[in-house]
């Protein structure tokens, strides 16, 4: 392993997660900010109906 490769990679990492909070953060554009707000509602909904299996309003047992 090379050190000119390991530094592309760790650049690419750091670069991809900068260009991930502009996208998320950038008010002017209001599409991507609509589709990571939609990305958002469906990993809740999915979380929610694979997650229904635990009844979190039932007593719980006291230890």
């Amino acid at each position: 392993m090379s050190g000119k490769k390991t530094d592309g990679q760790s650049g690419g990492v750091m670069g991809w997660i900068s260009s991930t909070c502009r996208f998320v953060a950038d008010r002017n554009y209001f599409r991507r900010n609509l589709l990571v707000n939609l990305g958002l509602f469906a990993t809740g909904v999915w979380v929610a109906r694979n997650l229904s299996d635990f009844d979190l309003m039932s007593p719980q047992p006291v230890t």
